[in-house]
């Protein structure tokens, strides 16, 4: 129960409602959204959401569920019903049409099983035979005409009335000739007056030609006559016609007649498609404003994560806003929350955003929440909002107040949710206070639960010392003076009403003069909460900073221990490396002098074979003097990185230039591109080599490119999978210099582009977005330009 029934309009359902209706393709459905209604049944409520998520998730998928048109069949109902009656033409088509549109949703389930369990409780024990399309197709056709062979007489008759149609435009030719050749026409060719073709001729010479006067010009001076030997041959076509028409109206008396059973399965179709529309509008909406299922409990509790005001959410949305979400939770311990702070600063959204949310979860509405937040199901909604003056009852603003308090007491219960704004307001805070502080303590003791919004003291001080109330605030920046629109639970807010007052550019005497008039109790409680918020704020700020600056400390030490152990390894490898190449040096020229020595004895020391001996045991020096330059130049090759070094990715041929070093991370330029790799990853390289290899870089990207493809068709593909592969693509364009992508997606229900759009908005790289032309594919196509 909703108490009183305009709290729907104030809170804003009924506009939730409207922004709807928008989405459906039927007053069918339309008026299935008039008639959305909070609900209490968790089954019930449960089965709506999870259709309108499951057709979210239809719409969102890479070939979403298409419901293109259907029509209102509950007309023809009665029509079929009554013996001898007919329906016509249009009106076979439009049933033809709803039911193909019927087949094609059933299609789409049929090939994805089980997938849209909620979805498929809609038709599972419904029945419908594809013979009706068959019977309606064999006579009307996709314009909504009757097909000429319908039967075998309409088939001659037509016939009949093409040889008549051609006789007579034969036979008026040769007239309207003849007249011409005497003079008799006026100027303009034949025209049709009446149904009949007619030839203008001039006034005067109107009795020179026998036939008929249809008409005559505004100024008389031209009549068009219809020829007396046409006219005729045209009343036999006339018979002819009404001969057709007779024989429409026995084959569409027929074709109702054999459409007649079916008529259960006609009234079915009309429900299910209407059904779908009135889903399909949820889901459409949902997209539109963010909106997931958070889980639904049976319990009267809320729990709200990143909730925000949808109708605040789509202004905001206009106007490149960003919404500042709302986190509340309402339980057994906190039953009813007490929200203060200043005026304008959002008590009054924040109280509507909880209100209107749980209307339209408990309405089978997916609202915008993050997916952990639990949301209960309440008996009953009590709302006092806005003035309720009653010139008719005699009742002034603090009447009708009263007046809902006292209906709050008397019917509120512990499956009841509150909204009370400025509660207690409306007369004298010196005896409204207390008043209104009795009838929360009532409200409480009955376990009621919900939300009030107050600047009464001592409502904040009895929330303060009272279970099952918690004070709650709105969080106000008191140096830049400006709400933050962030509700912060466990105390309470101040009005801040002298430092709003002050910034305004009130006068400091017009101030002073109103702190003297305060109580000092409630100038204390005041300056109190002011300079707690202060307190807390600053607190706030160091502890932030704090963990920051730890967090930046460890990380400090472990690179340091990091960059440590690696300079640890680098030089037990590097040693090792230098005993193996050493000792195999000394292996290979004790070798050598053993060789030579036996050859100089065999050689009986002649001299020549002997200095031929001492030349290559010299080459084979110098040649291990290049080796250990070389591991000595390999050694160097592994000191500690700087800005300009170039090196190369150890698992690949790729190299770059150091731009900086952070930690155990280095900043690469890989040509256009910038990367950042851990240091364990990379190693120096020589200049020469540098050359080398940016040569082959090059080369590499010649190719590339003109093997390089600007245009990318996703239709058909999954939203992930078309962004992973446009994302492919676009590093590619930026390595290569592209200007410009071409991306396919298709038009639709527009949900993959906007999806598209929306992901690659966030990269810099790109400077504007646009449609192709209007010709050539118009939104269906986007453009991305690059900086």
């Amino acid at each position: 129960m909703i108490y009183p029934p305009n709290s729907t309009e104030k809170i804003g359902f009924e506009e939730i409602k409207n922004l709807i209706k928008k989405y459906c393709l039927s007053n069918m459905g339309i008026e299935m959204v008039e008639r959305i209604r909070v609900m209490t049944q968790f089954e019930t409520i449960n089965l709506f959401l999870k259709q309108t998520l499951e057709f979210q998730q239809t719409l969102v998928s890479g070939t979403p569920l298409h419901i293109n048109s259907f029509h209102n069949l509950k007309p023809f109902i009665p029509k079929i019903k009554i013996e001898g009656s007919f329906l016509t033409e249009e009106e076979f088509s439009h049933i033809l049409l709803s039911f193909t549109t019927l087949f094609q949703v059933l299609n789409y389930f049929s090939e994805r099983a089980t997938q849209y369990p909620h979805l498929e409780i809609l038709f599972q024990h419904l029945h419908f035979d594809k013979k009706l399309i068959s019977l309606i197709e064999t006579v009307v056709d996709e314009k909504a005409n009757i097909k000429s062979n319908a039967s075998a007489l309409l088939q001659e008759i037509n016939h009949k009335i093409l040889q008549k149609e051609a006789e007579v435009r034969k036979k008026i030719d040769f007239i309207f000739k003849q007249v011409q050749q005497n003079g008799w026409n006026a100027d303009g060719n034949m025209t049709i007056k009446d149904g009949r073709l007619c030839i203008p001729i001039l006034s005067e010479n109107k009795r020179k030609l026998k036939g008929y006067i249809h008409d005559e010009s505004a100024s008389g001076q031209t009549v068009y006559i219809e020829p007396e030997e046409v006219f005729n041959l045209n009343n036999q076509l006339r018979d002819l016609e009404f001969e057709k028409r007779r024989e429409i109206i026995r084959i569409l008396t027929e074709l109702t007649t054999q459409v007649r059973p079916f008529l259960s399965q006609i009234i079915d179709c009309q429900e299910l498609l209407t059904k779908f529309d009135f889903i399909r509008a949820k889901a459409l909406f949902s997209i539109k404003i963010e909106a997931t299922m958070p889980t639904l409990l049976r319990e009267s509790t809320i729990k709200l994560r990143n909730a925000r005001h949808p109708l605040l959410l789509l202004n905001n949305q206009k106007d490149g806003k960003t919404t500042v979400p709302l986190n509340a939770q309402i339980d057994t311990n906190s039953r009813i929350l007490v929200v203060s702070g200043p005026n304008a600063g959002g008590k009054s959204v924040c109280m509507k955003t909880i209100a209107l949310l749980q209307m339209m979860l408990q309405a089978g509405l997916l609202i915008p929440v993050a997916e952990d937040s639990q949301i209960g199901i309440f008996r009953q909604f009590l709302t006092d909002i806005g003035d309720e003056q009653s010139i008719e009852s005699d009742l002034s603003t603090y009447s009708a107040h009263l007046s809902k308090m006292k209906y709050f007491v008397e019917h509120a219960d512990a499956k009841t949710l509150v909204f009370i704004d400025e509660f207690g307001g409306g007369t004298d805070p010196q005896f409204g206070g207390p008043i209104a502080e009795a009838v929360l303590e009532q409200l409480n003791e009955k376990k009621v639960k919900g939300v009030i919004t107050t600047h009464y003291s001592n409502l904040k001080i009895f929330a303060s010392h009272t279970e099952g109330l918690e004070n709650a605030s709105m969080m106000f920046d008191n140096i830049a003076m400006q709400p933050l629109y962030i509700l912060e639970t466990g105390k309470p807010g101040s009005s801040y009403a002298f430092e709003i007052a002050q910034k305004i550019g009130l006068s400091n005497s017009v101030l002073q003069a109103a702190r003297k008039k305060i109580g000092y109790q409630q100038k204390k409680v005041d300056e109190l909460l002011v300079d707690l918020e202060r307190e807390k704020r600053e607190i706030l700020t160091t502890k932030t900073n704090t963990v920051k600056d730890q967090s930046k400390l460890q990380q400090l030490i472990n690179d340091n221990e990091q960059l440590n152990n690696f300079l640890e390894d680098s030089k037990k490898a590097i040693l090792k490396d230098a005993k193996k190449q050493a000792q195999e040096i000394i292996k290979n020229a004790n070798k050598l002098i053993e060789n030579t020595i036996a050859q100089i004895k065999e050689s009986k020391a002649n001299k020549e074979i002997t200095q031929q001996l001492r030349r290559n045991l010299e080459t084979e020096i110098v040649k291990h003097q290049s080796k250990e330059t070389i591991s000595t130049i390999a050694i160097q090759d592994v000191t500690p990185l700087v800005k300009g070094d170039w090196v190369q990715l150890i698992d690949s041929n790729t190299i770059g230039q150091v731009i900086d070093i952070a930690k155990q991370q280095v900043i690469l330029a890989i040509g256009d591109l910038r990367t950042v790799v851990k240091i364990q990853k990379v190693q120096k390289i020589a200049h020469k080599e540098v050359k080398k290899q940016l040569k082959n870089v090059a080369t590499h990207l010649t190719e590339t490119t003109v093997n390089f493809s600007g245009e990318i068709d996703v239709r058909g593909m999954r939203v992930q999978e078309a962004i992973f592969e446009i994302e492919k693509r676009f590093d590619k364009a930026l390595m290569l210099g592209i200007h410009q992508l071409k991306i396919i997606h298709g038009k639709g229900n527009g949900i993959l582009r906007k999806t598209i759009r929306d992901y690659f908005k966030k990269y810099d790289q790109i400077s504007r977005i646009e449609n192709e032309h209007p010709d050539r594919g118009g939104d269906g196509i986007s453009y991305f330009y690059f900086r």
